[in-house]
């Protein structure tokens, strides 16, 4: 599939650190004197950082990728970047709880006698971070509330319904498709106007589900969104998807984006479409 990724002119770049703010992801930051794209796999290749670059040395490419290959990372880009950029690498893997690739990235230091900046950590226990992380917008920082027990039991105060929202973040251009909550997961892609419509939105229709949130008519970048839909298919391999869309003409747009996403898809999943009346009535409920 094709994917965008930012690319930096080290020989344009003196390192003034003004592209990091502009990356929602946190993949970029400065080392050496240098602005780095730490970590191809949270390059959601927007471009937010490139306006924010005064000596026009970022740019987005467009290219046919596989699907990431954290060794291939490593090899053609990580390693060749030096010690520091290798441990930023792996913190960064860190914080966003990719356990996976961070034993990926460990294994291939140690088949080519890299010295491993984090050995002294156990390679399988992956520091959680709710904080703010290196570089990016903290409001970004990926968060998994199942790690901590606290999916379904956040109550601001006794006798409020407590919330089931499993992770953070939730808008569809700030997910990453492989963060772990999705992996495997039943999700819930609902239009931005359905919490407030839907009174009982999260005992109701979260429970239990990772969640994306998007709206097909105020929103850009669909083509993206169909590029991280179908990544959550074929990589994530997500179980289900319920689209909930309010009953006004433009939502439908939410439900076209899926089913261009499962055309594109290698895999197919079952997917259930709800639609929601204007006063917060359950219109319709049916599987595709």
């Amino acid at each position: 599939m094709k994917r965008q990724i930012v690319t930096i002119d080290e020989a344009k770049c003196n390192g003034c650190g003004d592209c990091i703010p502009g990356c929602p992801e946190g993949a970029l930051q400065v080392i050496d004197g240098k602005a780095r794209l730490v970590s191809d796999l949270f390059c959601d290749g927007l471009g937010a950082c490139v306006g924010t670059c005064p000596q026009g040395a970022m740019s987005v490419e467009e290219r046919e990728a596989e699907p990431y290959n954290e060794r291939m990372v490593m090899e053609e880009s990580i390693v060749k970047g030096g010690p520091n950029v290798i441990a930023a690498h792996l913190e960064h893997l860190k914080e966003h709880g990719e356990e996976g690739y961070l034993r990926e990235a460990f294994a291939y230091l140690r088949e080519k006698g890299i010295t491993n900046p984090l050995e002294q950590e156990a390679s399988t226990n992956v520091v959680e971070s709710q904080g703010v992380h290196s570089g990016g917008c903290p409001g970004s920082a990926m968060v998994d509330f199942r790690k901590n027990g606290n999916a379904g039991k956040q109550v601001a105060s006794p006798g409020e319904q407590p919330s089931e929202l499993a992770q953070w973040p939730i808008q569809l251009h700030l997910v990453t498709p492989l963060a772990p909550y999705y992996q495997g997961a039943d999700l819930l892609l609902a239009a931005d106007c359905t919490a407030f419509a839907v009174g009982g939105f999260h005992s109701a229709f979260m429970k239990g589900k990772s969640i994306a949130i998007a709206c097909p008519k105020l929103d850009s970048g669909m083509d993206r969104y169909v590029e991280k839909l179908s990544a959550m298919i074929d990589l994530a391999k997500v179980n289900t998807i319920t689209v909930m869309i309010m009953e006004v003409p433009c939502c439908g747009g939410l439900v076209a984006l899926v089913q261009q996403a499962q055309a594109s898809a290698s895999r197919k999943v079952p997917v259930k479409k709800v639609v929601v009346g204007v006063g917060g009535e359950i219109l319709d409920e049916e599987w595709l």
